[in-house]
């Protein structure tokens, strides 16, 4: 896309150049921040930044309980959320309502302003030059005086609705992508799922005669299977007052993992560890807490968990990878779930003596061994493709958010793209 004819030096750092025929303004000389606060009526449409979808401004739920009083904002504010605004979560107003929580409301004094400012403020540029002016290290905030103090750059009022309109048309047409991405990631992973119920407990042959399981959540298996208690597979194992042992994790998404190698764990590791357990390769792991939402896996690693995983070792010899993907089944997690409980959700326990008595099926060594190779191979296939997807996704949102930056800072000349 092609550049404008002339620049000039904006002597703002986080701008640098803009088009020669731009200025340069302070947000406060262009809008006006409303802080009168108010309780909402019952029926208002309330916006607090925990139902705002980073990057894109949407409003994923208009009606948040997150406060008892709100900032009253009207259609055309913009409502910049000034707590770890790194999140970048900026909504542009398209009817009235009440802002909560740390979402600040700022009206532009001209209504050509407003859709502007929102991407402006919504840019890249901006958030990362508010982000580094924030102060707070657990919660970091901006300041609302630094943020309207913040110098940003003001095109023609015909400028500024071109730009705008070019976005709103952009942007529109890059979601719908993602939409579209998103939409095929989530049947995949529907493909997964039921490639996973469906093999664990009917086995690869379909034509074999079946038999009643004798649960009813579970249904019919092979005839020739068998179907023991988890008592019958696993005992708890306390072994504790380990050293030099590597920390593993549990994750919902793959099971028992090494801790470092990921970089999205933020459980920190007590300063002491004599408590934790010792996990060995073949052992069954589960978050007593989170079972119910998957956090469970037989192990491939050496190492020690947290005293809040259960840890149980094989009492039989079976084929680990077939277990790892019954008991990671979504049949399976929806039994831990209905087994589960507590006075919080977030934190529902399943007892050991409830997974104990849970019934599973048991086929023979070898065929456990056919299942586990056989979902290994498609589970492996699938992943890709939803890994792919998920990288196409992410450089659309990259393409989006650069797209907004380079158009409001004037990198980049729309005017005759609307």
């Amino acid at each position: 896309m092609k550049r404008y004819p002339e620049y000039k030096k904006s002597s703002v750092e986080w701008l640098g150049e803009i088009p020669a025929h731009w200025k340069i303004e302070r947000i406060k000389h262009v809008a006006t921040l409303v802080s009168e606060k108010s309780t909402p009526e019952t029926d208002a449409i309330k916006i607090s930044p925990e139902n705002v979808e980073s990057k894109t401004g949407k409003v994923l739920d208009f009606y948040s309980s997150y406060d008892a009083v709100g900032v009253k904002f009207q259609a055309g504010d913009v409502l910049f959320n000034k707590i770890r605004v790194y999140l970048n979560k900026v909504v542009f107003a398209k009817y009235d309502g009440y802002s909560l929580g740390e979402m600040i409301v700022i009206r532009p004094t001209l209504q050509c302003m407003g859709k502007y400012l929102f991407y402006l403020m919504q840019s890249n540029r901006f958030i990362e030059y508010c982000d580094s002016i924030s102060y707070g290290a657990k919660m970091p905030r901006t300041a609302v005086d630094d943020i309207l103090n913040a110098k940003i750059p003001i095109p023609l009022d015909h400028e500024k609705l071109q730009i705008a309109n070019f976005l709103d048309r952009k942007t529109e047409q890059i979601d719908e992508l993602v939409r579209i991405k998103e939409r095929q990631t989530e049947l995949l992973q529907e493909q997964r799922t039921a490639l996973i119920n469906q093999t664990v407990t009917k086995g690869l042959d379909p034509n074999v005669e079946m038999k009643p399981s004798g649960v009813e959540w579970i249904g019919e298996i092979p005839k020739h299977w068998d179907t023991v208690k988890c008592n019958y597979l696993f005992e708890r194992k306390h072994i504790k007052n380990t050293s030099g042992e590597i920390n593993l994790s549990v994750y919902r998404d793959y099971g028992v993992i090494k801790r470092d190698s990921r970089d999205d764990n933020y459980n920190r590791i007590s300063e002491d560890i004599s408590n934790y357990k010792l996990v060995e390769p073949g052992d069954f792991v589960f978050n007593k807490m989170k079972c119910w939402q998957g956090s469970l896996g037989i192990s491939e690693y050496r190492g020690i968990v947290s005293p809040a995983y259960t840890v149980c070792k094989p009492k039989q010899h079976f084929f680990g990878k077939y277990f790892h993907h019954l008991l990671r089944s979504d049949s399976y997690i929806q039994e831990f779930n209905r087994l589960s409980y507590g006075i919080r959700t977030s934190q529902w326990e399943l007892r050991f003596d409830d997974f104990k008595d849970i019934i599973v099926p048991y086929p023979s060594m070898i065929e456990q061994t056919q299942i586990a190779n056989f979902l290994d191979c498609k589970t492996k296939q699938i992943d890709e493709l939803i890994a792919t997807e998920n990288q196409k996704i992410q450089l659309l949102k990259e393409y989006r958010q650069s797209l907004i930056s380079e158009a409001v800072t004037g990198k980049i000349d729309v005017r005759n793209e609307v």
